[in-house]
């Protein structure tokens, strides 16, 4: 039984091997990577620095904190939070989250 399976693993490697080398030299595709590299280096990194200076320009403008208004649904606290006071989350920003009772004064 293990002979036999050796055989057929044998004859897969091998039915495989000749078929992965004859793609690797076949012809009609072998410029390809050419367009990839120039696509890369003209195309991708310049889309990506002018995202950088869009991101850059974007966030120069000062941000103005939103009006505080007291929904009824939202800032719901059931259970006090395991650090600080309890009623920050762990990633609080004073100047953007508001707590249940409005925004925290500098």
């Amino acid at each position: 039984m293990a002979l036999y399976l050796q055989r057929a693993v044998n004859a897969y490697v091998r039915n495989n091997a000749r078929l992965a080398s004859h793609a690797a030299t076949a012809g009609g595709h072998g410029g390809g990577w050419k367009l990839w590299k120039n696509l890369s280096f003209f195309v991708a990194v310049p889309a990506i620095g002018l995202g950088m200076v869009n991101a850059y320009l974007a966030h120069q403008e000062p941000h103005e904190r939103p009006e505080f208004v007291a929904y009824d649904y939202l800032r719901i606290r059931t259970k006090r939070f395991p650090w600080g006071d309890g009623q920050k989350s762990l990633f609080h920003n004073p100047h953007l989250n508001a707590l249940p009772s409005g925004y925290e004064d500098h």
